[in-house]
C-alpha cells in the first residue's frame, strides 16, 4: 500500500509518524498488554495519559494558570448551543459572521437569547473577511463571537476584532495549533481536534476561569455546562480515551518540529508555494481577498463546473485526495493542515501546472 496525498478538510491528514507509533501501541500500550482502546477512563495508566496530553497542549499554547483546557465530546457544533448556554447571562450576544460555522453557530444563539450580526461578509460569498476595528459591540453584549478560520471559504482573521472589553470567543477548528497564538486575547478558543490535530469526535476548549460558573440558563444539560467538566477535569462522564491519546502525540509531535512558531514558519511556506501558482496561473485562480488568505484552507476554481470535476476526478487517479470543494461553494479546496508534507503541495502544483497546458483551450 502507498499512502496518497490527502486533501481534505476534515477528518484529515495527521503525521504519519504519530500514526505508525499508534499502529505499534495498538495491541499492548507501553506493556500493559491492552489497546487504549480497552482501557479504563479510570486507570493510572489513562490518567498519566490525560495529564501528559494537557500538559504539552498547555506547553505548546503558553496557558496560563487562569484557563482550563477541556477535552470534551460532541465536536465544536455542540458548542454552538453550549456557548450562548453558559455565557449568556444578559441574554445578549454578538456575532461575526464570514462563513457557514460562524452563520450556523450565529442562528443557534438565536434560541437562547438576541444574537446580534455585527458584522459580515455574505455580501461576496465569505471572500474577505470584514473591517473588525471599530464595531458597535452592543452595552448588554456578553461577549463577542467568531470563527476564526473559515474552512469552506478559505479566509482568516489576521487581526482578532476590538471587542472593546467583551470576552472573545473564537471556534479555531481548521487553524487549531497551526500558529502561535496570545491565549489572554481570549475569553474562550475552542475547536473541533478533526481538522489539524486527531481524529474526529472530540472538541478541545480553552476557557477563562471566570467564564465558568453555576450560574447558567436553567435548561442548560448537566453534559453541556463548562463547570461540569472543570471540576471533574475532563472525567466527568467516559470521554474519548483514544482520540485524547492520538491529541497527545500530536502535541508531542508539534513540539518536536520546534513548536508553533516553526509550524507557522513551515505552513507559511508550503502556502506560498500553492498561492504562487495560483497568482500566476492563466487557469485557475484563487477566491479569497489576499490579505485574508487562510495557510490551512485554500480554495480555487477553474471557472467552468466541466473542468473542474474533470480537474478533481484526475487529480485523485494521480494520488491527489479529496481536493473537491464544499458542497456549497463547488470548485476545489486543498487543505494544508501542520501534518501536509511540502511534498503534497509540490506534487498538486506540479499535477495543477500539467493540467493547466493540457485544458488551456477549453478556458
Amino acid at each position: 500500500m502507498s499512502r496518497v496525498y490527502n486533501f481534505s478538510a476534515g477528518p484529515a491528514v495527521l503525521p504519519e509518524e504519530v500514526l505508525r507509533e499508534a499502529s505499534e501501541e495498538m495491541l499492548d500500550y507501553r506493556g500493559c498488554g491492552m489497546s487504549v482502546m480497552e482501557m479504563s477512563h479510570r486507570s493510572k495508566m489513562f490518567e498519566r495519559i490525560l495529564e501528559e496530553a494537557e500538559a504539552d497542549f498547555r506547553e505548546l499554547l503558553h496557558i496560563p494558570n487562569n484557563y482550563k483546557v477541556l477535552f470534551m465530546q460532541g465536536g465544536a457544533s455542540q458548542q454552538f448551543a453550549a456557548i450562548p448556554m453558559n455565557l449568556m447571562k444578559n441574554k445578549v450576544a454578538d456575532y461575526i459572521v464570514t462563513g457557514q460555522w460562524a452563520k450556523k453557530a450565529w442562528q443557534e444563539a438565536q434560541k437562547y437569547g438576541r444574537a446580534n450580526k455585527i458584522a459580515t461578509s455574505e455580501d461576496k460569498m465569505y471572500s474577505y473577511i470584514p473591517d473588525c476595528s471599530d464595531l458597535e459591540i452592543d452595552e448588554q453584549a456578553d461577549y463577542v463571537y467568531i470563527c476564526e478560520n473559515n474552512t469552506i471559504y478559505g479566509t482568516k482573521f489576521k487581526t482578532l476584532p476590538n471587542t472593546k472589553g467583551k470576552p472573545l470567543v473564537a471556534d479555531v477548528s481548521s487553524c487549531f495549533l497551526s500558529e502561535p497564538v496570545d491565549i489572554e486575547k481570549y475569553g474562550i478558543m475552542y475547536g473541533g481536534v478533526q481538522k489539524n490535530i486527531g481524529p474526529a469526535g472530540m472538541v478541545i476548549s480553552v476557557i477563562r476561569e471566570d467564564l465558568i460558573s453555576e450560574d447558567v440558563m436553567p435548561e442548560t444539560p448537566t453534559m453541556l455546562k463548562f463547570k461540569t467538566h472543570a471540576d471533574a477535569n475532563s472525567l466527568y462522564n467516559t470521554p474519548n480515551t483514544y482520540c485524547i491519546y492520538m491529541c497527545g502525540k500530536v502535541f508531542q509531535w508539534l513540539k518536536k518540529q520546534g513548536g508553533l512558531e516553526a509550524m507557522k514558519a513551515y505552513n507559511e511556506k508550503k502556502a506560498q508555494v500553492l498561492y504562487d501558482f495560483l497568482d500566476s496561473s492563466k487557469m485557475f485562480q484563487g477566491t479569497v481577498r489576499k490579505e485574508d488568505r487562510s495557510l490551512m484552507n485554500i480554495p480555487f476554481v477553474t471557472g467552468k463546473k466541466e473542468l473542474d470535476d474533470k480537474f478533481v476526478k484526475e487529480a485523485e487517479a494521480a494520488g491527489l485526495y479529496n481536493l473537491k470543494g464544499h458542497r456549497t461553494v463547488g470548485g476545489m479546496r486543498a487543505s494544508l493542515y501542520n501534518a501536509m508534507p511540502m511534498e503534497g503541495v509540490k506534487e498538486l502544483v506540479a499535477f495543477m501546472k500539467n493540467f493547466e497546458e493540457g485544458n488551456l483551450k477549453y478556458v
